[in-house]
């Protein structure tokens, strides 16, 4: 199951706040020499390499006197604030040392939600590879309101790792990868080598706890596996406290969790839908609609939907449920939800429908 990538393509990895940062806030410069370090190995066996960080927020506490991650909105935006010029002023100087230069991207789910600067931002990320630059990609904590939020970076991996056609997305964690249990509490929990996005054990596994620090856990990085796995990119997630952890994972080396991807992927424009677009309702449907849409792959129509959930408007996207209330699909609606009872022709055209099982 598990192969070994071909140099040429991008590889995006991903590092999370814990792992780059002291367990009180502040940043680790030995962590981030270590990430540079990954990164230059990279470059240098032919692998042109994004990097996905968390830690600004993190960076920032200690400089504000905050001896614990801020719930208060303004607190949070400050944080950030002085903490995001800190972290990539560490970045810059780390990979400096390796002869590279890194450049910050900051992104909010906003830019992907439009066509047309999901566009400009995968054109401009594949310039700084083509020029030998790193980007270095952050979500902009600095403006976000929840409804832009991400609220994790394992999923903006898997978005950015869409953006660039990666050919392996890595997300560097606290352990080892994904076990049968919390290793913390569970004694003879066991590692995951390699298991398919879908899965049931990953379900199972999914409901870890987040840190003090950071905001994901290990059900956002099962969530961005499954999210790039549904674009033919597989996943990897190992320890971000082995310096060598980069090279066993190019040579295909069994290290950490492989999660295989679905063996056709998306187009970019399907993938933009499912991924790229936030979800402002859903539609339950019957299972007769189901089985169109699934089975033959047609549109969906009005006359097959049960119930819809949220106050959606015409071109908008939403999920559409089961009626055991299983998510199956996603796609762009040609009525509102307030027009919804009366309509009885094509609700979501199957060029404009993604099937997520």
């Amino acid at each position: 199951m598990r192969t070994a990538p071909t140099p040429g393509d991008p590889v995006v990895l991903k590092v999370g706040s814990s792992s780059l940062t002291f367990p009180g806030g502040g940043v680790d410069p030995a962590a981030i020499e270590r990430v540079a370090g990954m990164v230059a190995r990279c470059w240098t066996a032919g692998f042109p390499t994004v990097l996905v960080t968390s830690g600004a927020v993190a960076t920032g506490l200690p400089i504000l006197g905050f001896e614990q991650r801020p719930k208060g909105l303004a607190d949070y935006q400050v944080a950030a604030a002085v903490g995001q010029s800190r972290l990539m002023g560490h970045y810059a100087d780390a990979l400096a040392v390796h002869g590279l230069i890194g450049g910050q991207v900051l992104l909010t789910k906003d830019v992907l939600a439009n066509r047309q600067q999901y566009l400009h931002s995968r054109q401009a990320l594949l310039k700084m590879l083509e020029l030998g630059i790193v980007p270095v990609i952050n979500e902009n904590d600095i403006i976000v309101v929840d409804e832009l939020k991400y609220g994790d970076n394992d999923r903006l991996a898997a978005i950015v790792s869409h953006l660039v056609s990666a050919q392996l997305m890595v997300l560097l964690t606290d352990t080892a990868g994904i076990y049968t249990d919390d290793p913390r509490r569970v004694e003879d929990a066991e590692l995951l080598s390699a298991v398919r996005h879908t899965d049931q054990i990953l379900d199972a596994v999914s409901a870890g706890a987040s840190g003090p620090l950071g905001s994901g856990g290990i059900a956002t990085k099962v969530a961005a596996a499954r999210m790039a796995a549904w674009s033919g990119i597989p996943t990897v997630i190992g320890p971000a406290a082995r310096t060598d952890v980069m090279e066993e994972i190019l040579a295909g080396n069994d290290i950490g969790t492989w999660v295989a991807p679905h063996p056709s992927g998306l187009s970019a424009r399907k993938l933009w839908i499912a991924f790229g677009l936030p979800s402002e309702g859903s539609v339950t449907v019957d299972r007769g609609a189901e089985e169109a849409i699934r089975r033959a792959g047609r549109s969906l129509l009005g006359v097959g939907v049960t119930a819809t959930h949220g106050a959606f408007e015409a071109g908008r996207a939403v999920e559409v449920l089961n009626v055991d209330g299983d998510l199956i699909a996603k796609g762009i609606v040609r009525y509102g939800a307030d027009t919804l009872a009366t309509a009885s022709g094509e609700l979501i055209h199957r060029d404009d429908l993604v099937l997520l099982v």
